[in-house]
Protein backbone atom coordinates (compact mmCIF):
# COMPACT_ATOMS: atom_id res chain seq x y z
CA UNK A 1 0.00 0.00 0.00
CA UNK A 2 2.65 2.40 1.01
CA UNK A 3 4.76 1.35 -1.86
CA UNK A 4 1.91 2.18 -4.66
CA UNK A 5 1.51 5.83 -2.97
CA UNK A 6 5.53 6.12 -3.39
CA UNK A 7 5.28 4.61 -6.67
CA UNK A 8 6.25 8.08 -8.37
CA UNK A 9 9.51 8.22 -6.37
CA UNK A 10 10.46 4.55 -7.37
CA UNK A 11 9.33 5.35 -10.79
CA UNK A 12 11.86 8.47 -11.01
CA UNK A 13 14.41 6.74 -8.95
CA UNK A 14 15.11 4.31 -11.87
CA UNK A 15 14.84 6.90 -14.62
CA UNK A 16 17.58 8.59 -12.81
CA UNK A 17 19.55 5.54 -12.48
CA UNK A 18 19.91 5.35 -9.23
CA UNK A 19 22.85 2.61 -8.40
CA UNK A 20 22.52 0.02 -5.91
CA UNK A 21 18.83 0.64 -5.07
CA UNK A 22 17.22 -1.64 -2.55
CA UNK A 23 13.02 -1.17 -1.76
CA UNK A 24 11.63 -3.00 1.16
CA UNK A 25 8.72 -2.52 3.44
CA UNK A 26 7.82 -3.05 7.43
CA UNK A 27 5.41 -2.53 9.22
CA UNK A 28 3.60 0.38 7.33
CA UNK A 29 7.04 1.84 6.22
CA UNK A 30 8.67 2.07 2.95
CA UNK A 31 12.73 1.49 3.06
CA UNK A 32 14.36 2.64 0.23
CA UNK A 33 17.89 3.18 -0.33
CA UNK A 34 20.34 3.64 -3.18
CA UNK A 35 23.27 6.20 -4.62
CA UNK A 36 22.34 9.05 -6.58
CA UNK A 37 25.18 10.41 -9.41
CA UNK A 38 25.21 13.90 -8.20
CA UNK A 39 23.87 15.79 -5.09
CA UNK A 40 21.20 17.45 -7.60
CA UNK A 41 19.98 13.64 -8.71
CA UNK A 42 19.52 13.28 -4.66
CA UNK A 43 17.62 16.59 -3.96
CA UNK A 44 15.01 15.44 -6.97
CA UNK A 45 14.88 12.41 -5.46
CA UNK A 46 13.78 14.01 -1.98
CA UNK A 47 11.57 16.47 -3.38
CA UNK A 48 9.61 14.05 -5.28
CA UNK A 49 9.34 12.28 -1.28
CA UNK A 50 8.13 15.46 -0.37
CA UNK A 51 5.83 16.21 -2.79
CA UNK A 52 3.90 13.27 -1.69
CA UNK A 53 4.48 12.45 2.14
CA UNK A 54 5.00 16.18 3.28
CA UNK A 55 8.18 17.85 4.72
CA UNK A 56 8.50 14.78 6.99
CA UNK A 57 6.66 12.11 6.37
CA UNK A 58 6.33 9.11 8.46
CA UNK A 59 5.92 6.24 6.32
CA UNK A 60 9.32 6.63 4.27
CA UNK A 61 12.89 6.33 5.19
CA UNK A 62 15.36 6.81 2.51
CA UNK A 63 19.03 7.05 2.58
CA UNK A 64 20.15 8.05 -0.61
CA UNK A 65 24.01 8.72 -0.60
CA UNK A 66 26.31 10.24 -3.35
CA UNK A 67 28.67 8.96 -5.92
CA UNK A 68 30.30 12.21 -7.12
CA UNK A 69 29.87 15.02 -4.25
CA UNK A 70 32.66 17.06 -6.36
CA UNK A 71 30.25 18.60 -8.22
CA UNK A 72 25.98 20.00 -7.56
CA UNK A 73 25.16 17.97 -11.33
CA UNK A 74 26.83 16.95 -14.64
CA UNK A 75 24.72 18.34 -17.52
CA UNK A 76 24.66 17.34 -21.35
CA UNK A 77 24.06 20.28 -23.36
CA UNK A 78 20.83 19.92 -25.66
CA UNK A 79 19.75 21.76 -28.68
CA UNK A 80 18.63 25.45 -27.61
CA UNK A 81 19.49 24.96 -24.28
CA UNK A 82 21.35 28.18 -23.05
CA UNK A 83 23.31 28.74 -19.78
CA UNK A 84 20.69 31.48 -18.60
CA UNK A 85 18.14 28.13 -19.02
CA UNK A 86 20.34 25.44 -17.19
CA UNK A 87 21.19 27.68 -14.23
CA UNK A 88 17.22 28.08 -14.02
CA UNK A 89 16.52 24.19 -14.03
CA UNK A 90 19.73 23.74 -11.54
CA UNK A 91 19.09 26.50 -9.52
CA UNK A 92 15.93 28.86 -9.82
CA UNK A 93 17.59 31.69 -11.20
CA UNK A 94 19.12 32.74 -14.62
CA UNK A 95 21.77 35.18 -13.30
CA UNK A 96 23.77 31.89 -11.94
CA UNK A 97 24.89 31.18 -15.17
CA UNK A 98 27.95 33.17 -14.79
CA UNK A 99 28.82 30.62 -11.78
CA UNK A 100 28.33 27.62 -15.11
CA UNK A 101 30.18 29.47 -16.90
CA UNK A 102 32.95 30.10 -14.95
CA UNK A 103 33.32 26.44 -13.55
CA UNK A 104 33.33 25.01 -17.32
CA UNK A 105 36.22 27.80 -18.00
CA UNK A 106 38.51 24.66 -19.90
CA UNK A 107 35.97 24.43 -21.92
CA UNK A 108 33.83 27.01 -22.55
CA UNK A 109 35.15 30.31 -23.87
CA UNK A 110 31.87 32.52 -24.28
CA UNK A 111 28.72 32.30 -22.17
CA UNK A 112 26.73 32.96 -24.99
CA UNK A 113 28.01 30.21 -26.99
CA UNK A 114 27.25 26.46 -25.94
CA UNK A 115 27.01 23.25 -28.21
CA UNK A 116 25.22 20.19 -27.82
CA UNK A 117 26.15 17.05 -26.14
CA UNK A 118 28.99 19.46 -24.23
CA UNK A 119 29.35 18.09 -20.59
CA UNK A 120 29.01 20.85 -18.24
CA UNK A 121 29.53 20.99 -14.29
CA UNK A 122 27.32 22.83 -12.54
CA UNK A 123 28.82 24.04 -9.46
CA UNK A 124 27.85 23.52 -5.67
CA UNK A 125 26.80 27.03 -4.48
Amino acid sequence: MVKAKYQDVLSLGEALNIQNGNVTEENGVLKIKGTAKTPYEKDILWDKIKEIGGDNPSDIMANITVADDSVYARHTVKSGETLGKIAIQYYGKASKYQDIFKANSDILKNPDVIHPDQELIIPKL
